[in-house]
């Protein structure tokens, strides 16, 4: 039963990274490929070319002084669908529709050439819900059922300024305030007899991690940005984010259990626990082309450090021998690459594609598959498509549609966080997601 719960506790971990990182979701890690419908429909190749308050604000603040005054909000509809082994064969959440909600604007302020922006923008909704039945079997003589559930909400706001330098040269910064919520619970329930009177009713008793009282963490951080517009055919754009740190998310948690390295069992009082989960710095680098002026080709290149905040995560509480139990989540940082294009077809009408691509940050190995199976940050491959109209009196009207092709990890036989009926399952994770969305904006 100890390596059971040693594998209970890798998948623990699991829901802490699920559950305190913010921005889940989705794609590139756990954060979306771009921020509004325009974003979306290029495929996140926006750092170079920024053409609503939406994609600059967060992608690159620069861009705000190259666009003309308006507010934009967007409404997109973002749908993962999971698989997991927990040990009892494959499962699927039960939790697959997230609303992703987003407001941006920029008007002129300060002086000639200089604009404020900015906006407030729900960049994560996601979650699992597995509950899994075990009838009877050799391990567990009256059954039981597994539990894995988790909930993330992340809203960031960022002010920004901006301003054009010169005629080629425009620099930006935004400030990010953002709140993330996250709760979370990994259990396994056993049904047991402790009666020596076989006749006496079976009782639940259930064991491993339960910090499923939600909880706000609060954080902040900066966006720096630039373009430099060579000539009329070429544009160069340039980011970085800092890490956003965040104070500590903390739990009102009942008895709580959770292995060691040694195979031992660490257990917690009721109590109130904690953990601090920041945000990662990134950098990204974009060139955009117009090869006729109706036609826009973005190139863009991103580096995520993911390694300095889902490593390891820290979790401070009432343990029994210690005050702070470290959990292995064996992220990696990720590269990240993106491309879009849009072609004008008339003066009321733009159309656009875009494709990504991104390193996996889970590695693939036994170990980093268990521990994320409850959170399966490992899709690669995107294709998006969008369009715009333009309606005329200010307003227009964008789309876009996104695909996330499917991706299955598999760890060794024997890996699946829970496996008392059958210790040669293997841990394993699929995730494929579509999201749908639709924004309208208005020209000052």
């Amino acid at each position: 039963m100890k390596k059971k719960a040693m594998r209970l506790g890798v998948a623990v971990a699991a829901a802490l990274s699920c559950a305190f990182a913010g921005s889940a979701m989705a794609t590139d890690g756990y954060q979306l490929i771009g921020i509004g419908q325009y974003a979306v429909g290029m495929g996140g190749a926006v750092v170079a070319a920024p053409d609503d308050p939406l994609s600059a604000a967060i992608s690159n603040p620069a861009g705000l002084a190259m666009i003309k005054p308006q507010a934009a909000f967007s409404a997109e509809i973002f749908n993962p669908t999971r698989k997991t082994n927990l040990g009892f064969g494959e499962i699927g959440s039960h939790s697959n529709v997230y609303g992703i909600p987003a407001i941006g604007w920029v008007a002129p302020a300060f002086g000639d050439g200089i604009v404020f922006g900015g906006g407030v923008y729900g960049t994560s909704g996601l979650g699992v819900n597995y509950l899994q039945n075990i009838g009877p079997n050799s391990a567990l003589p009256y059954g039981g059922y597994a539990q894995a559930y988790s909930s993330i909400t992340f809203i960031q706001m960022a002010p920004s300024i901006a301003m054009k330098v010169n005629d080629h040269l425009y620099i930006g910064g935004s400030l990010n305030i953002a709140a993330e919520q996250g709760s979370f619970q990994q259990t396994m329930t056993q049904f047991q007899n402790i009666s020596p009177n076989p006749k006496q009713p079976v009782v639940p008793l259930t064991g491993g991690l339960n910090l499923s009282t939600p909880s706000w963490a609060y954080g902040v951080g900066v966006t720096l940005g630039a373009l430099y517009k060579v000539n009329d055919k070429v544009t160069l754009g340039a980011t970085y984010k800092s890490p956003i740190m965040f104070t500590p998310l903390t739990f009102q948690g009942g008895a709580q259990s959770l292995p060691m390295p040694n195979g031992q069992v660490l257990t917690g009082n009721p109590g109130q626990y904690s953990g601090h989960l920041n945000y990662p710095q990134q950098i990204a680098l974009g060139i955009a082309i117009r090869p006729i002026p109706q036609w826009l080709v973005s190139v863009e290149g991103q580096w995520i450090n993911w390694h300095n905040t889902l490593n390891t995560f820290n979790i401070y509480g009432p343990w029994n021998g210690t005050n702070v139990e470290p959990l292995a989540l064996n992220w990696r940082n990720q590269w990240v690459a993106n491309i879009g294009t849009q072609y004008n077809v008339n003066d009321w009408l733009q159309v656009r594609a875009g494709y990504t691509w991104g390193s996996n940050p889970v590695p693939n190995n036994s170990d980093a598959i268990a521990a994320n199976t409850i959170f399966p940050a490992i899709v690669q491959n995107a294709i998006t498509f969008g369009a715009t109209q333009k309606l005329g009196m200010g307003w227009k009207l964008t789309e876009a549609y996104m695909h996330e092709f499917s991706n299955t990890m598999t760890g060794a036989p024997g890996s699946a966080p829970f496996a008392p009926g059958n210790p040669l399952q293997a841990a394993s994770s699929t995730l494929t997601e579509n999201s749908y969305g639709i924004q309208v904006g208005y020209e000052f």
